[in-house]
């Protein structure tokens, strides 16, 4: 059995990390830039990963990267969820380097790892580890024509990897025409693809293809769950602050039984969220047997548990908590939003019953 706890280095990067993301993107700074054009914080990005190193966690050292582990990334992906934090982290750190270390390309791995170019793996946000994929390209010469909806981090890539019918393709973003989707959550924006014969270079063919793929939507949902669970706990310790600070009749609010009832109850479910999600890591990070069934709970419950936590964000809040100056918004756009990433959590669990060869309804 693996130690879930976190490990003295796991806490230094939290630490210093958390530190970062205080000085370089308060909410404050976070709520003006969903109002910009810009896709993502360029600066914020580049200190994330590249000066603090995390875009290459994973990556072995003579690929350039830290020589970690996706338990590292997974408590990056906290950090970055507590924060609501603008940057293709998922799409370029997780996807597109899952999906390039299981097809053994070296070359763009190394840039990404270095912080040097944003990659995401183009496919619609919804796909669930496990769906067979449609094709959203077609082949033919070296050469890719195609459309792809409602990709995560698509406006921030220089690179994207396209699954086609016969492998998986990298494309330079300039060649593809990219339109904005009006998306819930502004911290993580979503776009249409369209590819018109555009040159392409083969990563990965046939069966290695589609494990690469299948290999980068795992991975992305099982470190989906530490997103979820480091917005949780945010939108817990900042409501539990606010009710300590606020009066009513004379009281502070957070001394009624009720509020104390719903938070306790919140509490409980954030710890299990934080044990479904360490072991999700755990698994992909030991390529454990077991890693389709840890990520699945960890996904059916997490989503329900950063939506419901940042719910009671807004409501115990009251007025202040509706309002657009309040960061409790975003992190309930993020939460709904990532609640269908990957799959939504009934289809997660009703994977869990097909892995484990239960009786459907």
């Amino acid at each position: 059995m693996s130690d879930l706890l976190y490990s003295e280095i796991e806490n230094d990067l939290r630490a210093g990390l958390r530190g970062l993301l205080d000085d370089k993107c308060p909410w404050g700074d976070v709520l003006a830039g969903t109002e910009r054009e810009e896709p993502y914080d360029a600066k914020l990005w580049r200190a994330v990963a590249a000066e603090l190193g995390c875009a290459g966690l994973p990556v072995p050292e003579e690929q350039g990267g830290a020589g970690a582990t996706w338990r590292e990334t997974a408590v990056t992906m906290e950090e970055l969820g507590r924060a609501v934090a603008p940057v293709p982290f998922l799409g370029s750190a997780v996807l597109a380097t899952a999906a390039l270390m299981a097809a053994g390309e070296r070359d763009l791995l190394t840039e990404l790892a270095a912080g040097e170019k944003i990659a995401v793996l183009a496919v619609p946000f919804t796909t669930a580890p496990g769906v067979a994929m449609r094709d959203g390209a077609q082949a033919a010469d070296g050469r890719l024509t195609g459309a792809i909806t409602s990709v995560a981090d698509g406006l921030a890539a220089d690179v994207l990897l396209v699954p086609a019918q016969d492998g998986l393709y990298a494309v330079d973003a300039a060649d593809a025409r990219r339109t904005a989707v009006t998306s819930l959550d502004m911290t993580r924006r979503l776009c249409d693809i369209a590819l018109a014969d555009v040159p392409a270079r083969q990563i990965a063919a046939g069966e290695a293809a589609a494990r690469a793929v299948r290999t980068a939507l795992l991975t992305g949902a099982a470190l989906l769950a530490s997103e979820q669970l480091g917005l949780a706990e945010r939108c817990l310790e900042t409501t539990v602050d606010h009710l300590k600070t606020r009066f009513q009749f004379g009281r502070p609010v957070g001394s009624y039984q009720g509020l104390k009832h719903r938070l306790a109850d919140l509490w409980t479910s954030i710890t299990q969220a934080r044990a479904v999600a360490r072991y999700a890591a755990d698994c992909v990070a030991a390529g454990d047997p077991d890693t389709e069934i840890a990520v699945a709970v960890a996904q059916a419950h997490c989503s329900a548990v950063a939506v419901r936590a940042a719910e009671e964000c807004v409501q115990m809040h009251g007025g202040i908590g509706f309002t657009w100056e309040h960061p409790a918004h975003l992190y309930l756009k993020r939460a709904k939003s990532i609640s269908l990433a990957f799959g939504t959590p009934d289809r997660h669990r009703a994977a869990l019953a097909a892995l484990l060869d239960l009786p459907q309804a």
